[in-house]
């Protein structure tokens, strides 16, 4: 490739064989109690390899096994394939235990789960090659800078350098933006879904926190993509992809957007929920320099524990109301349908600062200590500040739009 691909060593990827999905049997049996009951019980495995994913920079390949075989890639796939077909409070329920044991991990995982949503917008014909047979698909959905799709028989030649890959370490599929290039007329933006065998991945991922993600580049030039595997921005924007509107489950309409940024602030409650957790362990046994009691005993200490506690459980009711409130918004249409997903988007931003200014809160008192590497707590600290940079969480700007929405003013972003 001459798009610089070559001048990084490329990641060394982890491309699943597709020879450990679940068995007939124990898909029919599987529940969203099960799932949730499972990453219960995995969590305190996935915090113990926290460390080992960052040293890594990707998710650690025996936790990751364990959440495939768990069958919580199952909670999007439609129940046509013998998917779960969640409620937005069930996969909450579901990832929170992995993100608080591991915000990277988690933040891997759900956005992986929820791309089985994504794909099952596409076209009824391409869901049975992706879905038949008891499957599912890990693969990132990256946006930025969209690639190029340039129209041929059947389909379309994809050249692409996407930054942002979470999910490409362990994929089988990658999907992204490409704006199709037409001699005339309005450009038109599609998310193409392609093997992940057909991609390259830079190794690219040098981050101050969430360093566990792995979400490298993905560069691919000229590859063709068959029409039945792309889906048109503007339709998966508004949940209303072809392949959605066969399935009577409200979720299949939920606006594309409100939806991606619930799923990216669970990792957001998890990351603030280990620092609380960090922090309170610490205090039975932390004595400050120059004082005469643990601080546990501090009522100052025991004020700001009280406090962040209930931001951030403030945070999580927030995103859980934000996900009931987009499966709603499914079945708005036009100017309404605009006015609640940017209402939606605007809560979830303000929960995920309030998981950041909690984690501030607590940091203040947490002392040195806290901060040395091998101590959860500087982690917890290092990943939010990163979450929260994420162009959804925006919140200047999603405020902005929220303003111009309450006065009867257009958005001024294509972010919606």
């Amino acid at each position: 490739m001459d798009d610089g691909a070559n001048d990084l060593p490329l990641a060394e990827r982890r491309i699943p064989a597709g020879d450990d999905f679940l068995s007939p049997d124990a898909l029919a049996a599987l529940t969203p109690e099960i799932v949730v009951a499972r990453m219960q019980a995995l969590a305190p495995r996935i915090a113990a390899a926290a460390a080992e994913a960052e040293r890594l920079r990707r998710p650690v390949d025996d936790i990751w096994a364990a959440i495939r075989a768990s069958g919580y890639f199952y909670i999007y796939v439609p129940r046509a394939f013998g998917g779960l077909e969640v409620t937005p409070d069930q996969f909450i329920d579901a990832s929170l235990p992995i993100a608080e044991a591991c915000a990277s991990t988690g933040w891997v995982a759900s956005f992986c789960a929820e791309h089985n949503w994504i794909a099952s917008h596409l076209p009824p014909e391409t869901q049975a090659q992706l879905f038949g047979g008891g499957r599912y698909i890990v693969a990132p959905v990256v946006s930025a800078p969209p690639g190029q799709a340039v129209p041929v028989e059947g389909g379309y030649r994809v050249t692409a350098r996407w930054k942002w890959g979470t999910g490409v370490m362990h994929a089988d599929w990658v999907g992204g933006s490409a704006i199709v290039v037409r001699p005339e007329g309005p450009p038109q933006v599609l998310t193409v879904f392609i093997p992940a065998a057909e991609v390259e991945v830079p190794d690219t991922w040098r981050i101050a926190g969430m360093v566990g993600t792995g979400s490298n580049d993905i560069a691919v030039r000229d590859v063709f993509v068959p029409a039945a595997r792309t889906l048109a921005m503007d339709l998966l924007a508004k949940g209303q992809g072809p392949g959605s509107r066969g399935y009577e489950n409200p979720i299949y309409s939920m606006p594309m957007l409100p939806f991606l940024a619930m799923t990216a602030a669970i990792s957001a409650v998890g990351a603030a929920r280990s620092a609380l957790a960090a922090f309170r362990a610490r205090l039975e046994q932390h004595v400050r320099m120059g004082a005469q009691a643990r601080q546990v005993d501090r009522p100052a200490a025991q004020i700001r524990l009280g406090k962040a506690a209930v931001m951030i459980d403030v945070a999580e009711q927030t995103i859980r109301r934000a996900g009931r409130d987009n499966v709603a918004a499914g079945a708005l249409e036009g100017p309404e349908q605009v006015a609640a997903r940017i209402a939606i988007r605007s809560r979830v931003a303000y929960a995920v600062q309030l998981c950041r200014e909690a984690v501030a809160l607590l940091g203040e008192a947490a002392g040195s200590g806290a901060q040395m590497l091998d101590q959860p707590f500087q982690r917890a600290v290092r990943d939010i500040a990163v979450i929260s940079t994420h162009v959804v969480f925006d919140i200047d700007a999603v405020l902005e739009m929220h303003g111009r929405s309450l006065v009867g003013l257009p958005p001024n972003s294509m972010l919606i």
